[in-house]
């Protein structure tokens, strides 16, 4: 945790604290911010009493000096609505849980898990939208060179994110991004050099459009696969 990190999330506790007093319960810091990602915005979740449309509001005034200050609008809910999603954004919010690092009041997570099955399903919903996805946007690029190759650029974050799911899934121990992703990419069967060019792409890594164009093929073969080892999955 950086000094310019803990003074950016000590000014929004600040900021919330005026408008929510004493309801505001807890702040976490959670993102590539807090893994030490250079320039990353702050992103955070807070858990309040309860939530009005003057607090809203309050919020709305301070919103523009947030984005000046590199701080992405807070995730604001009251902590029995939080509870009470768990089921509905396990995988959203079991990365929170994962990474987070507390800046104001108690852990809100003390206590507080993901079921594995709602983890599999928010897994397999997403592996198969982004497979769906890959199909369709292929065949409207005419498989013309250049279109295809911007389609694996643009589907490298997804796929990695995918990727990490299914390592958290499993049960993986890694913390880094991307050793995540290859042992995500080594339980469903995945070829470790398809993984590694589509990290070097998420990263921003430079690639001849030609090349990006011929990944195509191996895209979607892994992702085929991915669907397959996510809908077979149990605990």
């Amino acid at each position: 945790m950086t000094s310019s990190w803990q003074h950016t999330a000590d000014t929004l506790v600040s900021d919330l604290q005026h408008i929510f007093t004493g309801r505001l319960h807890s702040v976490v810091a959670y993102g590539p911010c807090v893994e030490g990602v250079a320039d990353a915005p702050l992103t955070c979740l807070v858990l309040v009493e309860s939530i009005s449309v003057s607090d809203l509001e309050g919020c709305a005034r301070l919103a523009p000096g947030w984005k000046r200050g590199q701080v992405t609008t807070p995730l604001i809910l009251s902590r029995e609505e939080f509870l009470q999603s768990l089921d509905a954004f396990p995988l959203e919010y079991g990365e929170i849980i994962r990474t987070h690092a507390r800046v104001f009041g108690l852990d809100p997570f003390e206590g507080v898990s993901i079921a594995p099955e709602d983890a599999r399903r928010a897994c397999e919903s997403q592996v198969k939208s982004h497979l769906v996805h890959l199909r369709a946007a292929f065949i409207q690029s005419g498989n013309r060179p250049q279109p295809v190759a911007d389609l694996v650029v643009a589907s490298a974050p997804g796929f990695v994110s995918l990727l990490r799911h299914v390592a958290q899934l499993t049960g993986s121990s890694a913390t880094a991004r991307a050793d995540e992703a290859l042992d995500g990419a080594r339980a469903a069967g995945i070829a470790e050099s398809v993984v590694r060019s589509l990290l070097s792409l998420h990263r921003g890594g430079a690639m001849p459009a030609a090349d990006a164009a011929r990944l195509f093929p191996d895209c979607l073969i892994a992702m085929e696969q991915l669907a397959r080892f996510v809908d077979g999955w149990h605990a």
